[in-house]
This record gives structure tokens, C-alpha cells and sequence, in this order.
């Protein structure tokens, strides 16, 4: 039987800050990431509110899933988290404090790879605490009509999404990925969310997508892309950041996640049910 590698906890070794806008929000903010302890897992701060209420990245503080993810804690709550938790997951950063002077962190470019940037700037450190990689030991599953997401045992971390949309030039997309920092930087870190013309005006009712553009969204219309693509199927591609980011509410994990037509609704039942599987296993 062969041994199993001790891996170790991960910080950053320098504080590094990003301004820009929120992209549902659309206000301003300024975002710094700094070292954390061992243990300390990963932290929003919201400097703008008295008393600096801290919420911490748990599967159990989600409270929305409506077009983003939400965290709410402490009387606050940090929202559009999912890109910057997937660029979290895969440079394996464990303990951070991220400072938000507002509840939306930068939208950048629309993908996790500003993030990721960001993060190598920070100069990511190994910390001498052990890391806990949650290896999945039984089957999970969330159906809803068609839709349907399930995790299974896997030696490793790999991702099966299937998207189906009525949109002419999207339709059917498949994408299979066995993850890991360089598969993730490769093939999934760019890739941007996706926007339909027909549903701005109602998002923008909800007050959501307010910061976003055809450099930071890839927007069709009834029958054409109006932005300029990274990948012929951007859509899918950014589902899976959508995923990691979303289940990296766990912390790490091994597994194999299959996701047929899915969204962060989805990825909030799954992680929440696996989390109560893991808190009874615990006891």
C-alpha cells in the first residue's frame, strides 16, 4: 500500500490589494488579500461596516444563490464570492483574510485570472500545519427535473459538465477536466459569465449586473455574440469555475463532480449536504 504524502497548509506571504467595481453591484471597492494563521481557513472582512464583521467561506453561511453566490455571517454578508474562491481552490490557499471595502469583490476581467494574479504576486507559502483533504467516500446528488448534479469518490479532483441551452449558438456543450493548478489555469481560469440580452433589463430591475460589459461578460442577443470570445465554449468552461469556486466552500476535497444544466443553487444543496454527511462522520 503506498503512503500517503503529507501535504501542508497554505497562506500568502505578502498583502497585495486590487480596486475596481462589483459586477453585480456595480459599486466601487477596494479588495485587499492578506496572511493568515493555519487554521484560519478563508475570511471576508467587510471593512466599510462598523466593526469590521468578518464572514468566513463555509458551505453553511450561503443564504443566496440567485445569479451569484452569497455568504452572510456576523449581520453581514459578501456576494459574487464563486471566482475568487474557484482561484483560491486551485493555487490551494487555505488561510486568508480578504478586506472588502463593499459587499462585492472586483469583477476584473470576469474570470478567476486577475485573481490568480493576484495571488501569485502575493507569493503563495507552504505553513507548517497539515492540510485536511476531504476525500468524498460515498455518492452525493441534487436532481431537479433534468437537472441533476452528482459527486462521487475519486482519486483525485475532476469535473463532467454538460450544458444544454436553447440559444442557437450555444446548444449542447460538454467538458470533461481532471483538475489541478495547471489544467486550471489552461483551460478554465479566463473563462468569463455569460449574459443573454433578453434578461439584462430584468437583472438590472433586481438591481444585479450593474457592473458588467461586454469586456467582462461574453453577452449574446437573440442570434449573435456581441462580445469577443476567449474559448469557443466559454459557457462551459465558466460553469466549472462557477463549481470549484462554489464547492471550495468545503475546503479541499477529492472527487468526481458530474453536473448536467447545473447553476450555484446546485453547487450550494451539494456542498451543504455534503458537509452535514462530514460533520455526523466526524462525531
Amino acid at each position: 500500500m503506498t503512503e500517503q504524502v503529507k501535504e501542508y497548509q497554505h497562506t500568502i506571504a505578502k498583502e497585495v490589494s486590487y480596486s475596481g467595481i462589483g459586477l453585480h453591484s456595480g459599486k466601487d471597492v477596494l479588495m485587499t488579500l492578506k496572511p493568515a494563521e493555519a487554521d484560519t481557513g478563508i475570511v471576508f472582512i467587510r471593512t466599510d461596516l462598523p466593526g469590521r464583521p468578518e464572514i468566513k467561506a463555509l458551505a453553511e453561511n450561503v443564504s443566496s444563490t440567485v445569479k451569484a453566490t452569497t455568504l452572510s455571517a456576523n449581520g453581514a454578508e459578501v456576494f459574487t464570492v464563486e471566482h475568487l474562491m474557484g482561484a483560491l481552490s486551485m493555487m490551494a490557499i487555505d488561510n486568508i483574510r480578504i478586506e472588502m471595502s463593499s459587499p462585492e469583490p472586483p469583477v476584473t476581467d470576469g474570470s478567476a485570472k486577475v485573481f490568480c494574479e493576484l495571488l501569485e504576486q502575493a507569493e503563495p507559502v507552504a505553513q507548517e500545519a497539515e492540510r485536511k483533504v476531504y476525500a468524498v467516500s460515498k455518492s452525493f446528488s441534487v436532481y431537479d427535473g433534468d437537472r441533476f448534479m452528482v459527486v462521487l469518490p475519486y482519486d483525485g479532483y475532476r469535473v463532467s459538465f454538460t450544458s444544454i441551452n436553447s440559444h442557437p449558438m450555444l446548444g449542447t456543450q460538454y467538458f470533461d477536466i481532471e483538475l489541478d493548478e495547471e489544467s486550471f489555469k489552461k483551460e478554465i481560469m479566463a473563462a468569463r459569465t455569460v449574459a443573454f440580452t433578453s434578461e439584462l433589463e430584468m437583472l438590472r430591475k433586481m438591481g444585479l449586473g450593474l457592473g458588467g460589459s461586454l469586456e467582462n461578460v461574453v453577452v449574446f442577443d437573440e442570434e449573435k455574440i456581441l462580445s469577443v470570445p476567449r474559448f469557443d465554449n466559454e459557457l462551459i468552461r465558466h460553469k466549472i469555475l462557477d463549481a470549484v469556486g462554489d464547492l471550495y466552500l468545503l475546503g479541499p476535497i477529492k472527487a468526481h463532480v458530474i453536473c448536467v444544466k447545473t447553476g450555484h443553487a446546485f453547487n450550494s444543496a451539494i456542498a451543504k449536504q455534503i458537509q452535514a454527511y462530514r460533520t455526523k462522520e466526524e462525531k
